[in-house]
């Protein structure tokens, strides 16, 4: 969600426009998804060592979010974005808006892509690197390749439809991050128990993702609240 709100920040995309992205962004993303969850499928029933692979992932995701880098945080300059750059440099593009139109006439009389289908395709390609953190992380969860697509289809859908709202709220929530943080690593631990044979059953799973997420949403908004007090106080 962040990354969707940076991209449409650097293109400039106007919000009118912001919901033709977001509708080609499902249809890319249920094509991609179904496909990376099919080899995940078919990978997984014939090697269970890539069971490991899948916990490697969501284990070194957490980590990476949990533990602090030597240097301090800075503001990503989106014109470096190594997504950015490329999806620049899949097609000839110009530099103004036609109104929501992927493409235009350049000034030579040839069609080229607008800054909408730039960004567009720099949300697909955004896309696919968060689907290698999900899919696995449902597969912990659930081996069944139905449950799997279905589930990460939901969340996108659920994303769309509250994309207004989220945008605006995920700034607010400063503990999520590292909540979905320990959700990782927590899949990635139960999915290399059960390699060697112990068993966690769904209904725990399930109970520790959603204590953890609620923790971090009740602690983000008890956090907001208690700055928001101190503000007035003083």
């Amino acid at each position: 969600l962040f990354v969707f709100v940076l991209l449409f920040d650097y293109f400039n995309v106007p919000l009118k426009a912001q919901d033709r992205v977001l509708n080609w962004g499902i249809y890319g993303a249920i094509v991609m998804r179904a496909t990376m969850i099919g080899l995940g499928a078919a990978a997984l029933h014939e090697f269970r060592a890539i069971l490991l692979v899948f916990a490697g992932i969501l284990v070194y995701s957490s980590a990476k979010v949990l533990i602090p880098g030597d240097e301090e945080e800075e503001e990503e300059d989106m014109s470096e974005n190594a997504i950015v750059k490329f999806s620049r440099n899949v097609i000839d593009s110009v530099d103004e808006f036609d109104g929501d139109r992927f493409f235009t006439l350049g000034v030579d009389g040839l069609k080229k892509a607008t800054p909408l289908f730039i960004c567009m395709i720099a949300v697909e390609i955004s896309d696919v690197v968060f689907a290698v953190d999900s899919i696995p992380a449902v597969f912990g969860v659930t081996e069944n390749p139905l449950v799997v697509f279905s589930s990460n289809i939901f969340a996108i859908m659920g994303l769309r439809s509250l994309y207004t709202i989220l945008s605006k709220a995920a700034s607010d929530l400063e503990y999520l991050e590292p909540a979905v943080a320990l959700v990782l690593g927590f899949i990635g631990g139960k999915m290399i128990a059960e390699y060697f044979g112990y068993h966690v059953s769904t209904e725990l799973a399930l109970a520790v993702v959603a204590t953890l997420l609620s923790g971090g949403v009740g602690l983000s908004v008890l956090s907001r609240d208690q700055a928001e007090e101190a503000a007035v106080e003083e």
